[in-house]
């Protein structure tokens, strides 16, 4: 029940948003988490289908400064199950270059960068990352309460500086559905001991998402059309 749901948002986001064309060469972005299985597998089985025919790889980046433990062998032989290349390169950063950033935004921009460098290596025209509806309330919500401004993740964004498009088939999918989706498949679930991860307030805006859905339970469809209408 739970894989025809996501299945139907899935393929919802892809003809919504214009996601995918003939002859893209999509790298996704795999972290080993559920939602990043979850696009690779979705997206691996829907470039088995005619119409549109796309290509499909991956990349697993390694941050070194960061004691964040992944099953690489895992990743590799679930990668391998699925016909997909995974590619496994590592990056690292200097906090002391940006006093001014947290250690996730640093975290996320230096392999967000290296994932444009294997892109680039590889020939991909699109990046598929694997952020979630649920991200992308929290990600409004957290630059409405701290920015001033109402900005959050698009489904699909041309990069100015990189002939590359970022895409998140997974906007339409509550992360619920997700966990679902992941225990279903029986996903390994990897082990997280990041030291900076209570940091980033996201999981205060989960808290604050369940307090409005109470108070609307139509709360994720408003946020939602609010966020579309915006951008």
């Amino acid at each position: 029940m739970v894989e025809k749901k996501v299945k139907r948002l899935f393929n919802d986001a892809l003809k919504r948003y214009g996601l995918i064309e003939t002859g893209d060469r999509i790298l996704v972005g795999l972290s080993g988490g559920k939602d990043s299985m979850s696009l690779l597998e979705l997206l691996a089985q829907r470039s088995r289908i005619f119409v549109p025919r796309f290509q499909v790889e991956a990349a697993f980046v390694r941050m070194t400064n960061i004691p964040y433990q992944n099953d690489e062998d895992y990743l590799l032989d679930f990668a391998s199950k699925l016909n997909i290349p995974l590619h496994i390169t590592e990056t690292s950063f200097d906090e002391s270059t940006d006093h001014r950033q947290t250690h996730c935004f640093l975290c996320s921009w230096y392999r967000r960068k290296k994932l444009f460098e294997v892109a680039r290596e590889h020939q991909c025209n699109k990046i598929a990352l694997g952020h979630n509806k649920d991200d992308i309330m929290q990600t409004a919500l957290l630059n409405l309460t701290f920015q001033g401004q109402f900005a959050t993740m698009k489904p699909m964004m041309q990069m100015d500086k990189f002939p590359i498009t970022l895409i998140r088939p997974l906007c339409l999918i509550r992360e619920h559905l997700l966990k679902e989706y992941a225990q279903e498949h029986r996903f390994h679930q990897q082990l997280k001991n990041c030291p900076f991860e209570d940091a980033s307030h996201r999981d205060d805006m989960k808290g604050i998402i369940s307090q409005l859905e109470k108070m609307n339970p139509e709360f994720e469809y408003s946020l939602f059309h609010a966020i579309c209408s915006h951008q």
